[in-house]
Order: C-alpha cells, then sequence, then structure tokens
C-alpha cells in the first residue's frame, strides 16, 4: 500500500507547541509535510498574500517528515504546498492545529486555522482543523493528540464523500475528562468588541481589541458550544457556501 502523505499547518506558527501535537497525531498516518507560517498569524481567516514576496525556508527534515516556515498566512501555506512543494504528489489529508484556543461558533470565520482546513478542502482532499479550548501558555494537548487520532484516523480508513472539511474542538481538561465525542451544528451568537484606548510615550492614541462572546443559544444543545461546555469533543461539518437559502426563498420576487 502507498504511503499516505499528510499535510499539516497552523496560525499559531511552525514552532508552536500546537504544531508539536499536530506532527505528533499525523505521523500515525503516515509521511508528513508541515508548511506552516514563520510567525503567529491568528485571526487571518482566508487572507492570502498579494502584495509583498513571500519566502519559504526549510527548518527540519528527517525520515517521514520535513517542516518548512513560510512567510505568508495560513491560506498561503496550503497554497505554497499543493501548488508548488507538492505540486506532484497526492495529499491524502490536511490537518491544521492544534490551535491554542477554541474555534467554536462564529469564530470559525476569524480562524486562521480553519482558513487553512477550508482551504486545504478545495484541493479535493479531507480537511481537518484541530483546536484545543485552552488559551494557556502550558495548554495540556494530550487530549487533543488522542481525539485528533481518533478522527482523522476515522476519516481516512472510512473514506468521505468530498469536499469534506470538520471543525474539531476539544475540551480544556486531561483525557480522562472528556466525555466522548459529538457530531455538532455550529452555535449561533456573535462578538461584542471593546477597544482599549491607551496613548504611547509621544501622547499618540492607541487602541487593544477585546470581547466577549455572547451565546445566541445558549439552551440548545446540539451545538459545539454545548458540547464543549460539557466536556465533549465537537466535530462541525463546515462549507465554503455562505449561502443564506432561508433568505434566498424569501427574498424571490422582491427585487423584479
Amino acid at each position: 500500500m502507498e504511503e499516505r502523505l499528510i499535510l499539516v499547518t497552523n496560525d499559531d506558527g511552525y514552532d508552536s507547541r500546537g504544531m508539536e501535537a499536530a506532527v505528533e497525531v499525523a505521523r500515525t498516518f503516515g509521511r508528513v509535510v508541515v508548511v506552516a507560517p514563520e510567525t503567529t498569524q491568528s485571526g487571518m481567516s482566508q487572507a492570502i498574500t498579494m502584495y509583498s514576496p513571500l519566502y519559504l525556508r526549510s527548518v527540519r527534515e528527517e525520515e517521514g517528515l520535513a517542516v518548512y516556515a513560510f512567510s505568508g498566512t495560513p491560506v498561503d501555506c496550503v497554497k505554497m504546498a499543493f501548488d508548488c512543494l507538492l505540486r506532484d504528489e497526492r495529499v491524502d489529508l490536511v490537518l491544521s492545529g492544534i490551535n491554542h484556543g477554541s474555534n467554536s461558533a462564529v469564530n470559525v470565520l476569524y480562524s486562521g486555522t480553519m482558513g487553512a482546513a477550508i482551504e486545504g478542502s478545495f484541493y479535493g482532499c479531507p480537511a481537518v482543523g484541530l483546536s484545543l479550548d485552552d488559551h494557556a501558555a502550558d495548554a495540556d494537548f494530550e487530549a487533543a493528540v488522542l481525539y485528533g487520532r481518533r478522527i482523522v484516523g476515522a476519516v481516512l480508513d472510512r473514506g468521505a464523500e468530498l469536499p469534506l472539511c470538520l471543525n474539531v474542538n476539544v475540551p480544556k481538561g486531561r483525557p480522562g475528562d472528556v466525555r466522548g465525542v459529538r457530531l455538532c451544528r455550529q452555535n449561533r451568537g456573535f462578538w461584542r468588541e471593546e477597544f482599549f484606548r491607551r496613548e504611547d510615550p509621544r501622547g499618540r492614541p492607541y487602541f487593544w481589541l477585546t470581547g466577549e462572546f455572547v451565546n445566541g443559544e445558549p439552551e440548545a444543545t446540539d451545538t459545539d458550544e454545548w458540547a464543549l461546555a460539557h466536556g465533549y469533543v465537537s466535530v462541525v461539518p463546515v462549507q465554503a457556501d455562505l449561502t443564506d437559502y432561508r433568505q434566498l426563498k424569501r427574498l424571490d420576487g422582491m427585487f423584479e
């Protein structure tokens, strides 16, 4: 059987702890090529670089693993891998992560981790965005590795109709604390932002963005937010089609 090829990327940078954990997951299933940002690219969503040169450098090579750092966004990294580095090879799966922090609910729209996963699904292979609901510098990735292997293994071994992109979020805690896996839908909600105004030493104002997530359906029990809050790994299949089909029907005839 031909060895599988797994492309790994993220938005926290090639040298993040989450990347180490993602490589640990991916190496279970075959040869691994990492193309990840040179620096942190959180919140970049589907951004691409068009007006600046991009730089690629080899960081590490060993049997079954090649790691590259790329100066672009997470989506740039996926494009570089498929359209240049691995142009003549068949990639079996894209794994993006493991992200520091959840990408549940509306976060999927902002996430560089999920931006890269969605981009990967455009190239005719399954893609998994994997995140851990823990922002701590010393976050424990053991449960994310364990469940990441289980989910990636199921996608590879059982096959799936393409395109397929999964948004997987693992709750904070030890593996024994996790209650299982839930197939969910995306929670409805939004971020209520706040800007803190400060002044630099020269008296010029600057701002720090912060905010709080507002859950639009706190009583719903079939969402990713509910699953995480109750100790489950949430798995949400996502797609690039943003058409609001409900409104498409309601608006029919309005503009004639």
